[in-house]
């Protein structure tokens, strides 16, 4: 610990029905010798299964200070880290899984790679990912939206194990939105972003709480949270078609007034389904707009907080 009593480094775990894995996880980051101390922030995020018996048990055996914090329900990863970076006391905070599949000496190796380098985020990235192929597919996807709609250098790859300095932790934490995305809101606060190539292991337990929809909200987060980029190109699609269906009334007028070409009922029905599937879409896209502003503007709870709960290390 320096003189100020702030370790070195946080190591910020988010828990959704943990209890197979997260014991042996805090074990070996616990047994490691970090220069300056280290603690671990536990953000239980809704878990239905003995995953808050587990970690109370953690902070009563004690080697490093463990703070627990428990969401009154289950609000998403991103929310969780949230909720970790407001209590994480660390210079750095590095974020790990819950499933064993970042190394906590991975985790080192960031820290180490952010210090040396001064920089303000390292990002981890994977030669090899052990995941499943749509979990894979979902992240490609994601990192693909990010080159498009967000302030980073193209082809950077964006991953959930990254090393953050605490300045950027904290002011990262302000965000109260109701649907936060961690890398989008890191983007804003500094471009002092590096990456350095991590082990990646099979998980060791349980199933993953990333299901498709999950992904699907990560994108529109993605999409919509950082960007007015949509309602633009809406904008330029609706002008697209709209020249396009003036440029076909001129066709068909000409046809019917040259050849007596008659006018169809299958070709108006075809038109009228483009043009309304593309007034809909256009339409879904601004109520996305205006229903998240809604729920943040009637402050749609970000997380709640049940209770937090600190150990310190026996001896």
């Amino acid at each position: 610990m320096s003189a100020s009593g702030q370790p070195a480094l946080s190591f910020l775990i988010p828990l959704f029905n943990s209890a197979d894995t997260i014991a042996p996880l805090v074990r070996e980051i616990a047994a490691l010798r970090i220069e300056g101390g280290h603690e671990i922030v536990l953000v239980n995020d809704g878990s239905a299964d003995r995953t808050a018996g587990v970690c109370r048990e953690l902070l009563r055996a004690g080697g490093v200070p463990i703070t627990l914090i428990s969401h009154s329900r289950n609000f998403g990863e991103h929310n969780a880290v949230l909720t970790g970076y407001r209590h994480a006391r660390g210079a750095y905070v590095v974020n790990l899984d819950d499933d064993g599949q970042n190394p906590p000496a991975e985790a080192v190796r960031l820290w180490e790679h952010a210090r040396g380098h001064d920089l303000d985020v390292v990002f981890g990235h994977y030669a090899r990912k052990e995941h499943s192929a749509w979990r894979n597919l979902g992240s490609w996807l994601t990192n693909r939206l990010a080159d498009w709609m967000l302030d980073k250098p193209r082809g950077f790859y964006l991953s959930s194990f990254r090393c953050v300095r605490a300045l950027v932790a904290r002011a990262v934490a302000e965000h109260s939105g109701p649907y936060p995305y961690i890398d989008g809101l890191i983007l804003q606060v500094t471009q002092s972003i590096g990456s350095l190539e991590v082990r990646h292991e099979a998980r060791q337990g349980g199933q993953s709480g990333y299901t498709l929809r999950r992904l699907v909200r990560l994108w529109l987060s993605t999409f919509v949270n950082f960007s007015v980029m949509p309602l633009r190109l809406a904008t330029f699609l609706g002008g697209m078609i709209g020249a396009a269906g003036l440029l076909a009334v001129i066709v068909v007028v000409y046809w019917h007034a040259a050849e007596g070409t008659p006018w169809g009922w299958g070709s108006l029905m075809a038109a009228m389904l483009v043009f309304s599937g593309t007034q809909l879409m256009i339409l879904g896209l601004v109520g996305e707009y205006v229903g998240r502003m809604f729920l943040t503007v009637n402050r749609r709870p970000q997380s709640v907080v049940r209770e937090v709960e600190r150990s310190e290390p026996v001896g």
